[in-house]
């Protein structure tokens, strides 16, 4: 199931449960909550940032004398050199054979793996069970988990033939899974919206 199109970056760090990947092109980041594929590994977008290339060099101002933000990169052309757009992914699920597991795979990504985007045929295949939800309630990235959640299921649900029934139904399993704290669960349907 390896194809070359929507490949968007490369793994530069992994763990079995997360990975951080770096885009090919400056600031072509994928949304918060979306389902991305490298190798058999499935996993949704958790967080994302642009950055110098140096630790502790941040980068300098540059547009005192620009009109325009495309300004500064056409005069400045070695600073798409300079930086680098990651984002980090949160490991929820793996293919083997034809079936898809939604827990951690055996082993974690691999170091220069390729990141694709995830087709909407494989979000509407993910989206039949409710499994990877535990992953993303348990997250600890920096973004709220409440928030990663609900991102990822809003863009499941773009992929889905009815999204209401599958948000009524992700719904349903938030609140089954957070019966006890009520809290989390209103800030997650809340959201979802």
């Amino acid at each position: 199931m390896t194809t070359t199109i929507d490949k968007i970056a490369e793994v530069i760090e992994a763990e079995t449960s997360r990975y951080l990947a770096q885009c090919y092109e400056l600031y072509e980041l994928p949304p918060l909550g979306a389902l991305v594929r490298t190798g058999d590994i499935y996993g949704f977008v958790a967080g994302a940032g642009t950055s110098g290339l140096e630790p502790g060099r941040r980068p300098i101002a540059r547009g005192k004398d620009e009109a325009t933000e495309e300004d500064v990169y056409a005069t400045s052309p070695q600073l798409a050199k300079l930086l680098r757009s990651e984002f980090t992914v949160i490991v929820a699920g793996h293919r083997s054979g034809e079936k898809v597991f939604q827990y951690l795979p055996p082993q974690p990504a691999r170091i220069h793996g390729f990141v694709y985007a995830g087709t909407p045929e494989e979000a509407r295949e993910f989206g039949q069970s409710f499994g990877f939800i535990t992953n993303l309630l348990g997250a600890e990235n920096g973004v709220a988990p409440e928030e990663l959640t609900a991102a990822a299921l809003r863009q499941l649900a773009t992929a889905q033939e009815d999204p209401h029934t599958f948000l009524v139904a992700a719904g349903k399993e938030l609140a089954a899974l957070l019966s006890g704290d009520f809290i989390r669960l209103k800030t997650i349907l809340g959201r979802l919206r």
